[in-house]
């Protein structure tokens, strides 16, 4: 049974009761709650991932390799 939806940790999530009457929380993407992502709308399935998704993973690979470097190196 849905209890709410709210805004908790930083996510959108659902409070339902289980099975044995826990409340419960999920994620609201995992729901049919959720508005559909406008990037899996424009792009109709036909990419696997999303572009704020692969900035995000450029950016920490960048920061990964600068950990990695040798003090006083420079990148190339």
């Amino acid at each position: 049974m849905l209890v709410t939806r709210k805004w908790n940790w930083g996510e959108d999530r659902v409070m339902y009761f289980d099975g044995r009457g826990r409340l419960r929380s999920m994620l609201t993407s995992w729901t049919n709650l959720a508005n559909d992502d406008l990037f899996r709308q424009v792009s109709a399935g036909r990419s696997w991932f999303r572009t704020d998704d692969l900035l995000a993973l450029a950016a920490l690979l960048a920061d990964l390799r600068r950990a990695r470097r040798p003090r006083g190196s420079r990148a190339k």
